[in-house]
């Protein structure tokens, strides 16, 4: 173990404390500074003898995630005391009560929000799920609970180095799939952007790394290009009076690989890998609409716009308070451009959110941005939604989830009012925003005075009146075309009673039919049921056997699961620690005592390759505990990973692949190239002739003299089919091979 130098540490330790109050200090009031340091004393004894994995005094997480709140966000003294204190009611013996004396109620609410629930939970249970519904319900009343939240995931990230292998996927994955788009809903796209780079740094390294090497490698002529297509607009603009910093922001590294994904092209065919930003200083509120239009008229005498790429996000902001003139314009070498026009107010709070857009609402007092923007109005549709706690927290977090995603449509009342909802959003989505009484009651909706279904998806202007009949009553049809979480939880209240009669009536068939094959009916049943049958809840089981839609006599196929069970050697694995045991009884004179190896523990425990995602031996692979189908082996890339990881942690094992034998394993192989006489001959050539691969299926289509064809063949390991790759790439003609889940 290494020697700690204490006094080093100390000094360390008050350095860093230091450096947080230099930033805090255009933030303190009165005896601000005193309650500073009175919560950094606290924090700094109570974690003394506490180390990080990296070996590091406990102490540094705080301060660190402190100084994100101030420095990054543009938080203030409360944020500032709740990062300091906020693991010390979990993590050490200090109660919340004493919080609360020594700092306050609105102190203690936060550090309350971001204690995480402790305890067993069922199997049908997300700790996380939970975890991250407490958080929202303390959000409701001060936003700043999740922004210490976001912060202390972002420093969590940046030293994630030191966590094993598996930690790093299942925080990465929770990073990815909740933390960074809630960071870009609050209008946090700095954060937002460096957790989208760390997921991928810990889940796919070399992706990473080649993606940064090529950014920096192409770096000088990207700045000649930018200094070439500034230089003429900066004089004119400069002319005109404005006082202005314009500069090349670089896409992250996140950004360009969903781009290479999403388009299947190589970094060589990315084009925009960055944005001209051109910000307006010393401009007063009410002039700014005015000189950003100046701006890009300026911007487009030189370079001629893509009319279709224009983005006003001026006149009518984002839901995140976002607001900019986007455009995308052609430079003088054939290339285009995104230019990003916008005051350095809007900056502010496009960098730094929610924090920089109070900030400004206080100062301007009375002009526009100090009415109720996007950001309040989506902090007031979370409030309405976590009204409705009758819903699982899996089921719950999905469809917060699903909201951070979503786009605007900005639609009209008779009155010529504008109302803001999620991009899909229906005229039954409208209703249900007017009142939840108008949705409840809508038979239709007039579009524009043309007569429409409450069906009918809204476009951007549209003016809705709704009609509305007291016969109405909402039904589970209505669910599949909203998408607005008011709009789902109203129709789910309306549904309840309706839904529970349903499930009590299914929970008397199953227990009765249970009962008649011999099985006592508990919650491990109704869990198996609930997975034998696809079903995402136990009582979502039970509704579909009340209403009829599955009858009992299906119910045979668990009777055979169960004694399928019973006569297997193979013990059951309902979770990763019951699997450590399992493993540890098998492995006594092994170091990997908690890893599955791949081919070598089949008579031990049951596990099969997920179809999903067909790993191959020498991916990077994880196991996945299923309730009655055993292990399945997931590749860290497979497209349910990150939900998985997210919402199951306990239910993910490490798992590595056996070298000792050498099996086949299927994978498919996308071939895009020029079409030419013999091009398909030389493909098969390679696989079967000089790899001597098995080929197990074919299927080519040639369009406008370019083919595409779908191989499927048997490989030994990734180090196989990376051989197999390369040799396929040297074919004349052959233009991109990608792997695909067959």
């Amino acid at each position: 173990m290494q020697a700690v130098d204490e006094e080093l540490e100390k000094k360390e330790i008050l350095k860093r404390y230091r450096r947080l109050l230099r930033y805090a200090k255009p933030f303190l009031h009165g005896n601000d500074a005193k309650i500073i340091k009175l919560a950094f004393q606290v924090a700094a004894e109570a974690h003394q003898d506490m180390r990080r994995k990296s070996g590091e005094p406990y102490i540094y997480h705080p301060l660190a995630v402190a100084q994100i709140c101030v420095q990054e966000i543009g938080l203030g003294t409360t944020a500032i005391v709740a990062a300091l204190l906020h693991d010390v009611v979990e993590d050490t013996d200090i109660e919340l009560e004493e919080i609360e004396r020594k700092f306050g109620k609105k102190v203690a609410k936060i550090i309350d929000g971001l204690t995480k629930i402790s305890g067993v939970t069922g199997q049908n249970t997300s700790l996380q799920a939970e975890n991250f519904r407490k958080v929202l319900l303390t959000l409701s009343e001060d936003v700043r609970v999740i922004l210490v939240k976001i912060a202390d995931r972002l420093h969590n990230m940046r030293t994630l180095e030191s966590m094993s292998r598996s930690k790093q996927l299942k925080i990465s994955s929770e990073t990815i799939y909740l933390y960074a788009p809630l960071a870009h809903r609050l209008g946090l796209y700095s954060i937002k952007s460096e957790l989208e780079d760390l997921y991928l740094k810990y889940t796919d390294r070399d992706t990473y790394n080649d993606i940064a090497q090529n950014i920096k490698a192409t770096k000088s002529v990207r700045d000649k290009f930018i200094k070439d297509f500034i230089e003429p607009i900066r004089k004119t603009i400069k002319d005109e009076g404005f006082k202005v910093t314009i500069k090349g922001r670089p896409k992250s590294i996140y950004s360009v690989w969903s781009k290479m994904k999403k388009q299947k092209i190589p970094f060589e065919k990315v084009y925009d890998l960055f944005a001209i930003r051109i910000i307006l200083d010393d401009v007063p509120s009410e002039d700014e609409k005015a000189a950003c239009w100046k701006v890009y008229s300026i911007v487009t005498d030189f370079y001629k716009p893509n009319p279709s790429r224009l983005r006003d996000w001026i006149s009518t902001s984002r839901a995140n308070g976002y607001e900019s003139l986007h455009t995308t314009v052609m430079s003088g070498t054939g290339q285009w451009v995104e230019v990003q026009i916008r005051t350095r107010r809007m900056d502010d709070i496009a960098e730094k959110g929610y924090a920089a857009h109070w900030k400004y609402k206080d100062r301007d007092n009375g002009t526009k941005s100090s009415e109720e923007s996007g950001l309040d109005l989506w902090i007031n549709k979370v409030r309405d939604m976590l009204e409705n706690q009758d819903t699982s927290a899996i089921e719950f977090l999905d469809e917060f989830r699903s909201n951070l995603f979503n786009d605007e449509v900005f639609v009209f009342t008779p009155k010529g009012d504008l109302r803001i909802l999620p991009a899909g959003a229906t005229a039954l989505d409208f209703a249900f925003d007017i009142h939840s009484e108008v949705g409840a009651r809508c038979i239709g909706a007039k579009i524009n005075n043309k007569l429409l279904p409450i069906s009918y998806q809204l476009s951007n202007g549209d003016q809705v009146e709704i009609l509305t009949s007291k016969k109405q009553n909402p039904n589970e049809d209505w669910l599949r075309f909203v998408v607005s979480s008011k709009a789902k939880s109203k129709i789910r209240e309306f549904l309840r009673d309706e839904k529970r009669k349903f499930i009590r009536k299914g929970k008397e068939i199953t227990d009765k039919k249970l009962k008649q094959l011999g099985i006592i009916a508990n919650d491990n049943v109704y869990n198996d049921l609930r997975a034998l049958f696809n079903d995402k809840t136990p009582t979502d089981f039970l509704f579909r056997v009340g209403k009829g839609y599955l009858q009992p006599s299906a119910f045979k196929k668990y009777k055979q699961l169960v004694e399928k069970r019973r006569n297997s050697s193979r013990e059951v694995v309902k979770d990763a620690k019951a699997f450590e045991k399992i493993i540890q009884k098998n492995k006594r004179d092994t170091k990997e005592k908690d890893v599955l190896l791949i081919g070598e523990d089949m008579d031990a425990i049951d596990y099969t390759l997920a179809p999903c995602c067909n790993p191959i031996s020498g991916d990077d692979v994880f196991g996945f505990v299923t309730v009655n189908e055993g292990i399945k082996i997931h590749r860290t890339s497979c497209p349910n990973a990150v939900e998985l990881m997210s919402h199951y942690g306990y239910r993910i094992i490490k798992a590595q692949w056996a070298s000792k034998k050498e099996e086949s394993f299927l994978v498919g192989l996308r071939i895009v190239g020029t079409d030419r006489v013999g091009i398909i001959n030389d493909v098969t050539k390679v696989i079967s002739n000089e790899l001597k691969v098995n080929m197990r299926s074919i299927a080519v289509d040639t369009v406008d003299n370019m083919f595409e064809g779908n191989f499927t063949v048997m490989v030994h390991d990734t180090s196989h089919l990376g051989t197999l790759v390369e040799k396929l790439r040297k074919i004349d003609g052959v233009e991109e091979i990608q792997r695909y889940d067959s």
